[in-house]
């Protein structure tokens, strides 16, 4: 898919260079690289330009992305996608259990990757594949992609600086405290790749503010509505653990799968602005079933949720 985008060099932009102007859109620098390697990329007033160049009010600067040629390795596989929304600039899908978002050794056929790959080759499209916010193989609920190198560019952007607002939900062990916030830092456990562990030595600062939606006195679990300050490794998982209501069917955290066969947690809301449009979005997925069922609740009736009242 060809991505074109023009625009229209306004008086505070005056003598910028193409490059400077491009940076200051959020372009990265190495996709500005990638540009200055692709014929006829940048057209100012319809003429090849340098990314020297330097811009005059009432320009008009054409970009033409460079052509998506479909990430190596993924195979296209038919897949049950919950699109939530969809634009030339991303995608945000509700992602089921059991789903790994990338291919890796004993995952080549079944991940995230690989639906997407079938799903835009449906359309007659090839597209890297690039997934903004990851999610756990058991953990559910809304993935934002980028559909293109811009929107990488910017949408990674603002994860790195938090302009992407996450909110899960998880079911926890216990009677939760109505509302906290849990202040640990989060380092690898001993040699272990995959196991993350509370050190206030070694670890990184971790922030996760906690609100107790519900409690359910028959399974001894309380729906936790969660969001994160940081974003490292198992955070959710590792701060519930660390203060005493460890996720339910948590192979790593909470092996203990009487109530349900993964860990009980949920990307429920994402808020952002969109990189190209820059409309705000908010998404939300439903609870999905499994976790429903912790709460002696019907599909359609689980209890009432109001939205985060974190700042």
């Amino acid at each position: 898919m060809k991505t074109t985008m023009t625009y229209l060099i306004q008086q505070q932009d005056i003598q910028k260079t193409v490059e400077q102007f491009l940076l200051s859109n959020g372009y990265s620098a190495a996709l500005i690289r990638r540009l200055r390697h692709t014929e006829q990329s940048i057209l100012k007033n319809g003429i090849p330009v340098y990314t020297t160049y330097r811009l005059d009010e009432g320009d008009s600067l054409t970009v033409t992305l460079p052509e998506e040629h479909g990430s190596e390795n993924i195979v296209p596989v038919p897949m049950d996608l919950d699109i939530r929304y969809e634009d030339r600039d991303l995608l945000v899908v509700n992602k089921a259990a059991g789903v790994p978002i990338h291919p890796s050794q004993g995952n080549h056929d079944n991940t995230l990757a690989n639906g997407i790959a079938w799903y835009l080759g449906e359309k007659g499209e090839a597209a890297t594949y690039r997934a903004i916010n990851r999610l756990d193989r058991d953990t559910t609920g809304l993935l934002i992609l980028a559909r293109h190198a811009l929107s990488a560019c910017m949408l990674s952007e603002m994860v790195r600086t938090h302009a992407i607002r996450r909110c899960y939900l998880a079911a926890a062990s216990g009677l939760v405290p109505p509302e906290g916030v849990i202040d640990a830092p989060i380092a690898r456990a001993g040699d272990s790749t995959i196991e993350r562990c509370v050190d206030f030595e070694r670890g990184d600062s971790a922030r996760t503010h906690y609100r107790t939606l519900y409690y359910n006195r028959d399974t001894d679990c309380s729906l936790v509505e969660l969001r994160l300050e940081t974003g490292r490794t198992h955070q959710i998982r590792v701060h519930m653990k660390h203060i005493g209501h460890p996720l339910p069917g948590d192979f790593l955290y909470n092996p203990d799968y009487r109530l349900i066969g993964r860990q009980a947690l949920h990307s429920w809301q994402l808020d952002f602005i969109h990189p190209i449009k820059k409309e705000p979005l908010h998404f939300e997925a439903p609870l999905p079933e499994d976790m429903r069922r912790l709460f002696g609740q019907e599909t359609n009736t689980v209890p009432p949720i109001q939205r985060s009242p974190f700042g």
